[in-house]
Order: structure tokens, then sequence, then C-alpha cells
């Protein structure tokens, strides 16, 4: 990409739209979650037939986000986030339109494909707004994508509550978040490519760096998986809590993560990325060992809250240590993304299958073995810690003017 001179406020500036788009991502996913129920009735298809219906939206993820660079490189950063977004948000509405199966899968795949591309070009331009301040922002900014999908969430369960058809609430939510989607692209970093920069490739297997780090995402993402889709079963069939304490104790481990995103760019701005990670392992096995071991439906809830902690700021640090971790950002950061997708795809059926065979209490031993994992494997984020901007900062005062929006 070539190299714009911006000053600080119009990078501060950058930061604040970019995390906006997070939010807008993130509030997508919370409003289709809510409606899936509406959807599966709409569509006539069985618990079974929903699952695989759903595993589309992971195969046309890791089928696009490949693509994400190389639309970048064509339009510039800028051009290509505010097109991606759009796509994105605009399929919000595609599932609730499905009268059968097949129309569902076809849904879903547009819906994930869109939802990856997406998430590739957000993550790497907040890598680029990470370098420019050098110092740690990308929690913070899935924190933004956290606190975006309760947003989504907390909607959509009105509209449900009400009994809003989905097919109208989708349309509605799609226009509004498309709008401030666009909007808020309006100040990212606009990077061209310079005039001999090559094209990267449509599909590329991830750089060997990608898959090292995507590892410590991929046990991340699968603790995370594993207790969004399972605490609350958990809770309810082996420590015979309420429906009401089994789902607080989901909404919990979702408010922990958020919280703990948004503040998480102060840890590691102090102890880096590295030891975040390892201290974070620590508290995930902690708390998975106290799911394993519990006996009171308040260990259990307390356990599935210190996962959330130990797990929140990593899938972030994965996605900064791979923008750093070679020639192609977008790349690496591709290669990350998709094995962290696949990693949240198969963990709830993993868990499952498991249980099934055993039982959740030897499910939630191998989440926590995995958890332990980040604490070994932490070194390979070595590449996300911060170190001396080289990119050109100057103040106001002297700053070479950089497109404007």
């Amino acid at each position: 990409m070539s190299e714009v001179v911006y000053d600080q406020r119009e990078i501060k500036r950058a930061r604040y739209a970019v995390a906006a788009v997070f939010a807008v991502h993130g509030a997508v996913t919370g409003s289709f979650a809510t409606r899936v129920p509406w959807i599966q009735d709409h569509a006539s298809v069985s618990a079974g037939q929903l699952g695989f219906a759903l595993a589309f939206t992971a195969f046309g993820a890791s089928c696009s986000m490949p693509l994400a660079g190389r639309i970048t490189h064509r339009f510039g950063s800028r051009t290509a986030l505010r097109g991606l977004i759009a796509l994105w948000t605009l399929a919000l509405v595609l599932p609730s339109l499905a009268p059968n199966l097949l129309t569902l899968c076809l849904a879903m795949f547009v819906y994930g494909a869109t939802a990856g591309m997406a998430d590739v070009a957000m993550n790497a331009l907040g890598v680029e707004v990470e370098n420019r301040l050098d110092k740690s922002i990308m929690s913070g900014l899935h924190g933004m994508w956290s606190a975006g999908a309760l947003i989504g969430a907390a909607a959509g369960t009105l509209a449900a509550h009400l009994g809003a058809d989905a097919r109208l609430h989708h349309a509605l939510a799609a226009a509004t978040l498309t709008f401030l989607g666009v909007a808020a692209c309006r100040w990212v970093l606009d990077l061209q490519p310079t005039e001999d920069e090559e094209p990267p490739p449509r599909f590329a297997l991830p750089p060997r760096s990608a898959l090292l780090i995507g590892t410590v995402g991929f046990c991340a993402v699968f603790a995370e998986g594993a207790s969004l889709d399972w605490s609350a079963v958990y809770l309810r069939d082996r420590l015979d809590s309420s429906a009401a304490l089994a789902a607080a104790s989901t909404t919990g481990f979702m408010l922990t993560m958020a919280v703990a995103r948004l503040v998480g760019d102060t840890v590691v701005n102090r102890f880096g990325a590295v030891r975040t990670v390892r201290a974070g392992g620590v508290l995930a096995a902690l708390g998975g060992l106290m799911v394993v071991l519990a006996e009171h439906p308040a260990v259990a809830m307390s356990g599935f809250a210190l996962l959330g902690l130990g797990i929140a700021v990593v899938v972030p640090l994965c996605f900064a240590a791979a923008g750093r971790s070679g020639p192609n950002p977008s790349q690496a950061i591709a290669g990350v993304a998709t094995i962290t997708y696949t990693s949240g795809l198969i963990a709830p059926s993993l868990i499952g299958s498991v249980a099934q065979a055993t039982n959740l209490m030897v499910s939630f031993a191998l989440v926590t073995v995995l958890a332990f994992g980040l604490t070994a494997l932490a070194g390979v984020l070595r590449a996300g810690d911060r170190t001396p901007s080289k990119a050109k900062v100057t103040p106001p005062s002297a700053a070479v003017p950089g497109p404007r929006p």
C-alpha cells in the first residue's frame, strides 16, 4: 500500500470509524441469531437440517476470505470496506426469505461469504490504524463488535417478543445498519496500492506464520463456541438449574467477554501480547476446571465468566499478530480468520458428540485442556507485541494532506 501521511487527528478519527464498523458488523450477527427459531419455522426444516444449513455460513466465509485482499488492492481500503460492509448488512435479509432447505443453504452461504470478506477488510484496517497509533487497539475494536452483537441481539429479542415478522425486522435492521456502516467508512484510512505492487492471488494457502497464529485462535474460539452454545445446557442438564438461570450463564459469559475486550488494550499495552495471552490461558483453564468440578450453579457460572475473561482478547491479538507477520497482511489475516471460523463451526458439534459418548463434564475437560494450551502457544503471537511504529505520523501543523472524505 502507498505511504500516505496522516496526522494524529485523522488517525484517531479513523480509529473511531473502524470501531463503528466493527459494531455494525456485530449488530448484524446479533440481529440474525435471535431470529433463528423464526427462520427455522419459516423454512420448515428440522433441527438437523438447520444445523446443516448453518454450516454453510462458515463454508461461505472460508471460500470468500482470500478474495478480500484482492478486492482491497483493486479498489483501495476505504471503497473496498464500504462495499463489503454494505453487502454484509444487506445479506441479513436473505435467510428470513428462504422458504425451504435449499434456499436457506444458499442464503447462509452468501451470508457467510459477505461476513468473511468484511471481517478481513475491517481487521486489516484495524491493524493498520494500530500500527500508526503505535499502541494496541484491536481488543477494543473486537469489544465494539461484541457490544454491537449485544445491541443487535437485544433488538432482535424485543422483535421476537412482539411477534414481529423476521422479514420485516431484518429489512429494517439491514437498512439502518447499511446506512451506519457506509457512513462510518467515510472516515477510515484510504490506502491505495503502489504502482509496482502485485495484486494478491485470488486464492492461496495461508502462510506458515498464519497457521501457527491461527492455532492459538483455534483454541480460544473453540472455548468460546463451546461456552456460548453449551453453557446453558450444562447448567440445566448437569446441575438441574432453572431455564432462567441457565440463560443467565450464557449472558454473563457474553458480557464478560465484551467488557474484557473493551478494557483489554490497557492490559496489552502494559504487559504485551504474549504475557497477556499466557495469563488469559491460566484464567481460562481455571474457569474450565471450575465448570468441570462444579456442584453448584454459582460455581459453574463463575467458571464460565472466567473462561470468557481469559479468552476475550486472544482473537484480536491473533489478528494483530497476523497483520505484522509478513509482507501480505490481508492474506495472513484471511488465513487466521479461516482457521478461527472453522473452530467456531466444529466446536459445538464436537462438544455434543463427546457429551453423547461420555458426558458434558468430559466435553468441558477438553475445553479446559485447549484453554490451557493458550499458555503454551502464546509465544507465536510475539509478532503482535507492539514495537516502535515505522508509520509516518506527523502533527497536524506539519502533515501532508492525505485523501479527504
